[in-house]
């Protein structure tokens, strides 16, 4: 079966100010494949990922979506971005509005639907995260874990081609990492394309097609997430992963 390109990243760079945080980024990115990216915090990865869907501008580079440059004045974006949603480490939820409707008022605003649908789809999606008994309460009223699995909701309620996902379980105490990441590990199954910069090393190695490691703004390595965790060929990811995992590679 022939693989479809969603994302083709060539040279890309990202300047702040004196400071060089991504120094030429090269990437491919297929329908349906899920792409963990790791490294050392300050390696670039959450800014690439702001990139990808232009809450950074790039200072240089291309970003290929289907094939369509991103970075092209002509490019439509607002379509674009109702497409690839995203979900952060603090949620961005609306405090003032119910879980209901924060998973109705982009589809609303962005897509145009009318209230009728975008309910139905806001509580098809609730129901799948498991957060269909809480479409009444506050943001307030939910522990992390649960504004996480809404702020899920809201992204696929955009019907999504692509979620990026900026270190979800990272704000979460550790008992309610598992419910989340449980929640993302269906999603995969499914088949939708995700982009995860995180540091649940067990996600990435069980449920990723592959695993990018970042470091000081490159793609180090990537690979499999057999290779990357059992036989890793480059000194700096086998240096990472013995850090973070405790043991030899």
């Amino acid at each position: 079966m022939e693989t479809e390109n969603i994302f083709t990243v060539k040279n890309l760079t990202k300047d702040f100010g004196t400071n060089k945080v991504l120094k030429g980024i090269d990437l491919t990115v297929n329908v349906g494949e899920v792409v963990s990216i790791v490294g050392a915090s300050g390696s670039g990865k959450s800014t690439f990922l702001r990139c990808l869907n232009l809450l950074e501008e790039p200072t240089g580079g291309t970003i290929l979506y289907r094939g369509e440059n991103i970075l092209d004045k002509n490019f439509d974006l607002s379509k674009y971005r109702a497409k690839i949603g995203m979900v952060f480490q603090q949620f961005n939820l609306f405090n003032n509005m119910n879980v209901l409707k924060n998973c109705m008022i982009g589809q609303q605003k962005v897509l145009g639907r009318s209230k009728e649908e975008a309910k139905n789809k806001a509580l098809y999606y609730l129901e799948k995260v498991g957060m269909k008994d809480y479409i009444n309460a506050k943001p307030r009223q939910l522990s992390g874990g649960q504004k996480q699995r809404v702020a899920i909701a809201r992204a696929l309620s955009m019907d999504s081609e692509v979620i990026l996902f900026d270190e979800p379980t990272s704000a979460l105490d550790p008992e309610m990492v598992g419910e989340v990441l449980m929640v993302m590990k269906n999603l995969a199954e499914s088949g939708m394309t995700m982009l995860v910069v995180t540091h649940e090393m067990q996600f990435a190695k069980d449920v990723s097609s592959r695993v990018i490691f970042m470091d000081g703004g490159v793609v180090a390595e990537d690979s499999t997430p057999e290779i990357i965790f059992n036989n890793p060929k480059n000194l700096r990811t086998k240096e990472f992963l013995r850090r973070v995992l405790n043991e030899d590679i």
